[in-house]
């Protein structure tokens, strides 16, 4: 028998206790959408169903004891921390959801220094974690734009990415061990241990799994080293992304591990200010840091590759030092973009993809001509370009960044007419030429019609863990797995 609404809040309050529980109308109206700038939120349209409450989880045995509860009921779930996704993960696309918030779920359980580890549980902040690590010398080398808000579980569950990559690497390279709760109630704890041959590397069946196939509770990632006093940053204006990505696959083939490689095109760049200093130009980019040697030899390693290229004009490093000192966001920045988008309609998102160095090029091309020719509301783009900023041996990722006016849509219908269109259209360019459909934002919900076509006949081991783990469809329905 389905459980009413109101069964579902009792239910909930006799495992968790009713101040728990939280069944205030405006916190589930929040509580239903993602995407932190999302058009219709800030005018407060709500169009996805409300969940039927938000439950505030005190530890890993209210985690089971709820989705024990939720799975034998069949009742969706949305495992959520930080709320900083992008692509829809969070949104309550079923009637009746409970959304599971682990933000209360807050310790900094152990840095331990012997080992180079720290474990925190999923609702730790990486902002404060990051600052506890380096008061201690320490840093976990993970800084996306959105450190000041994130917390650790949802950066492992979307399988997240950090400006400084190159160097340290994403989140999947940085976790050693992890726990987590499947939906039948099992709690389930990979040990840290630098590496091991026993079989597939479970890990991955938990990083990455965007709340679909189980809640993560805790995490346990490397740490190294700080030396901030290190830190080089160079920078060049150039003419074009075709050179610009040939010198980006230069550095990396080399084996130059800079901790930033970044690449703007000309009307990227230009959001940026950089028409400053590199006016109608492409910006090519890098910071070296670390231990003070290898930081040095990688700056002048650097340096000598992109000298070799004679359109290459140097640019003052600290105005590109000053620039990325100011790039995170945080509460109050989010606060004032919102306003500004209110007051202007004026909007602006991203998609981001990756490509092997042999059709990168031509994914970042074909993406915005064919935006330029077939997008149908062409006229209300005020700015489209890319940029790469996580570069690896085999090749890199591509930003595709877009601003645009919303003066004559209703707050509900900017997402299909804008993100989600161009995300179509730059998605489709990419799977042709070979890359892939989403590098570190995760699937979520805006991109699930794509993803049996970017995993192909892979897709076969993807459809069974979710037939293995949650048989009864109650982990976060819609994102990753496509509802048929």
């Amino acid at each position: 028998m389905t459980l009413t609404r109101e069964a579902i809040v009792e239910h909930l309050k006799n495992i968790v206790g009713k101040e728990r529980v939280i069944t205030d109308e405006q916190v589930l109206k929040e509580n239903s959408h993602d995407r932190y700038k999302k058009f219709e939120t800030i005018f407060g349209v709500y169009t996805t169903p409300i969940p039927a409450a938000v439950v505030k989880l005190a530890d890993t045995n209210q985690v089971s004891d709820v989705l024990k509860f939720l799975n034998e009921n069949k009742i969706n779930s949305v495992a959520k921390t930080g709320g900083t996704a992008t692509e829809g993960g969070l949104e309550t696309i079923v009637e009746n959801s409970v959304v599971l918030d682990g933000s209360q779920m807050n310790q900094i359980i152990k840095i331990d220094e012997t080992n180079m580890l720290a474990t925190a549980q999923c609702g730790v902040n990486l902002g404060e974690l990051e600052d506890r690590l380096r008061e201690q010398g320490f840093t976990t080398g993970h800084s996306p734009q959105s450190k000041p808000l994130a917390h650790m579980g949802g950066l492992v569950a979307t399988r997240s990415i950090g400006q400084f990559s190159t160097l340290y690497g994403a989140i999947e390279d940085m976790v050693i061990g992890l726990e987590a709760v499947f939906p039948n109630g099992e709690i389930t704890r990979i040990k840290n241990v630098p590496r091991r041959s026993c079989g597939p590397d479970i890990r991955h069946v938990i990083i990455g799994n965007e709340g679909a196939l189980c809640y993560i509770t805790e995490v346990t990632v490397k740490i190294y080293k700080y030396f901030p006093e290190n830190n080089e940053f160079l920078a060049w204006a150039l003419d074009d992304m075709t050179t610009g990505f040939k010198i980006l696959r230069e550095v990396m083939v080399e084996g130059y591990r800079p901790s930033v490689a970044r690449l703007y095109d000309a009307e990227d760049g230009t959001q940026h200010s950089f028409d400053q200093f590199a006016e109608d130009k492409c910006v090519l980019m890098f910071m070296a840091e670390g231990n003070e040697h290898l930081a040095r030899a990688t700056a002048q390693g650097i340096a000598q590759i992109v000298e070799k290229y004679d359109e290459c004009r140097k640019i003052d490093s600290r105005l590109i030092e000053n620039w990325f000192n100011h790039l995170n966001w945080g509460p109050e920045k989010i606060a004032e973009e919102r306003e500004l988008i209110r007051k202007n309609l004026h909007i602006g998102f991203t998609t981001e993809v990756s490509g092997n160095w042999d059709c990168i090029n031509t994914i970042y091309e074909n993406a915005i001509k064919r935006i330029r020719e077939e997008y149908p509301h062409i006229e209300d783009l005020t700015m489209l370009g890319g940029h790469s900023s996580h570069s690896y041996q085999t090749g890199t990722n591509l930003y595709f960044v877009y601003d645009y006016d919303v003066k004559d849509c209703k707050p509900e219908e900017e997402i299909n007419k804008y993100h989600i269109a161009l995300n179509a259209l730059i998605v489709e360019e990419t799977l042709k030429a070979g890359g892939s459909m989403v590098h570190h934002h995760g699937i979520g919900k805006y991109r699930t019609p794509w993803t049996k076509q970017e995993h192909g006949s892979a897709y076969y081991i993807l459809k069974g863990l979710k037939d293995q783990f949650d048989p009864n469809g109650i982990m976060n329905t819609g994102t990753i797995y496509p509802v048929e």
